[in-house]
This record gives structure tokens, sequence and C-alpha cells, in this order.
């Protein structure tokens, strides 16, 4: 094992859990370098192969690495390893922040004590917040990716030590966010600074407010937050969320035939808005197809626009 995971920290959260607002403010301490989501560092990875390299080609086609390849440059692709991606990003004396939204296992195989914040939102804002992404069309297809980190968290965190974790809910965060970095500077070994709280001088991001914290109260249906707790069953109760008192509602055999359906019709009517239509069906294509060369074009032009929007 390489001994960089002692000065590395991994955030591990859903995506639309907050990870970007407390992304943020961790870059905004002096002694800690958080540039963005580093998914990447794991996705592309050949794990069984000794030493570990990167599927060259597929991490090239990654915009958020693309979008960071300057900090990267002066190590040739096929030497890059995830020490050295890690390295760059932690500079001589700075302690690296890895935003990671899957993959943990990859990375804890990687580096067996690996600190790791497991940072956690109301699953029913995540679920409603995807929509707003053009990821879902439903929030009962919303909430999937959330089930699948926290499963995939679950697997891996009754092997981890306890002063290994820091659990962090985004709520607290908002609530009471000098508390909340407190906690967190403590945990990865640095004195918390008040700056961190200044991040909306240098981002579109706003302070925290208490309107960002149980919006699906409001914002969604009984029948909503019934579809939504159903399917998250104990997994709501094990992440530290009380149920709404709503009856979970199971959807019957037809019902979740017509929320497939409707969930696909929403995501490619949103896709279609932003990229038109001939580069989603070419990128379609090509995944379904396993043949990724066809999809670079189409793809980056989608990227491009994806960037605009992001910006």
């Amino acid at each position: 094992m390489s001994g960089i995971s002692t000065r590395t920290v991994a955030v591990y959260g859903a995506l639309r859990s907050g990870t970007t607002l407390l992304r943020l403010m961790l870059d905004a301490h002096s002694r800690l370098s958080c540039p963005g989501e580093t998914d990447f560092i794991f996705d592309h990875l050949r794990m069984q192969s000794a030493p570990r390299v990167y599927d060259e080609e597929a991490l090239e086609r990654n915009r958020i690495y693309r979008a960071h390849r300057a900090r990267y440059a002066g190590t040739p692709l096929p030497a890059l390893t995830p020490d050295a991606l890690i390295d760059r990003i932690a500079g001589t004396d700075k302690t690296a922040v890895l935003m990671l939204h899957r993959h943990i296992s990859r990375a804890l195989a990687l580096y067996p004590d690996l600190r790791i914040i497991h940072f956690l939102r109301d699953p029913r804002d995540v679920a409603r917040s995807s929509i707003g992404m053009g990821w879902a069309g439903h929030v009962y297809h919303g909430i999937d990716h959330w089930i699948e980190t926290e499963r995939d968290w679950a697997s891996v965190s009754r092997n981890l030590s306890q002063d290994q974790v820091l659990t962090i809910r985004y709520e607290d965060l908002i609530h009471d966010p000098c508390a909340t970095l407190q906690a967190i500077c403590h945990f990865i070994g640095v004195d918390y600074e008040p700056s961190m709280l200044d991040y909306d001088q240098t981002s579109t991001y706003s302070k925290p407010s208490s309107d960002l914290v149980a919006q699906w109260k409001y914002k969604l249906t009984a029948r909503e937050t019934g579809l939504v707790e159903a399917k998250i069953g104990p997994m709501l109760d094990a992440a530290g969320y009380s149920p709404s008192g709503v009856a979970p509602h199971h959807p019957s055999g037809a019902e979740k035939v017509a929320l497939k359906l409707g969930n696909k019709y929403a995501i490619w009517a949103e896709r279609i808005r932003h990229y038109g239509l001939m580069d989603p069906v070419i990128v379609t294509l090509a995944h379904r197809l396993r043949l990724p060369r066809l999809s670079v074009g189409a793809q980056r032009r989608m990227d491009e626009k994806t960037i605009k929007r992001l910006k």
C-alpha cells in the first residue's frame, strides 16, 4: 500500500447530496486541496493488473479528468497511477480531499487506511434534486443512485475502524456550518479556518440557508413520498432520517411499468432539449454496442454543452 493515504481524506456520498457545497468549503482551507469531483481516479482503473494502470482511452473520455488535466501535466498517461493523481492534488504541503460518489471499495482496496467522511443527505431531497438534473423523470427512479451509493457503503463500512470514519449530514452542515466544519477539520487533523465559510465570494454558491433543508416536505406529493420511502425501506432509518408518516406506496406491476416508461421519456426529452437528438442517440448506441470510440465526438460535444450549463 502506498503511504500517500496518510495525507489523503475522502468524502463519500451520493450525487446531489450537497457534496459540491462541502467541497467549496474544504477547498477554501489553506491546508486542504479539494479541486472537484475525483471519481475518475478509480473509475477507469484496471483492477486486475499489477501494477494497477488506467484504461487510457476511457480516462481520456472522462470530462472531469480532462477539465483538470493541466494539473496532471508532466506525467505520461501510460505511467499515470492513483498515487500520481492524488500527489498532484495534494501538492507538497496540503492534504488531498477526494470527492467520491462510487467505487469506494476500489479506493479502499488501494488505500485500506483511507480516512472517509461519509456524507449523507435526506434521500427524499436527493430523489427530488435528481429530477432537476435530468437524471430521472420521477422520484421513484431518482432515488436509485442514492440507494446504490449507500448499499456500497454498507458493504465496506463494517470492516472499517471507528476512528477511520466520520459521518456528517448535509442538514447539520446547513444548520450549523461552523460546528460541522470544526468537526471535519478535527477529523482531518487541521485547525478550523473561518475563511472556509467565505466560499460564496469565489463561487456561485450562496451562504447556507435553512430553506435548503427538507424541501421534500412541500415539494413532493404524499404519493411521491410514499413511493420513495417504500423503495428505500429500512435504509431511511439506518441513515438517521425519520419516516414522514405517509403510508409507504408499493407500486403495482402496471405502475412500475408506467413509472419506468415515464422515466425514460422524461430523461430523453431532457437530453434532446439540451443536446439535440443525434448526439445522445450516437452515445447510447455506442454504449449498447460496446464500441465507445464511436461516441467520442458526440460525447465531447455534449460535454461542452454540459460545462456551459454548469457554469
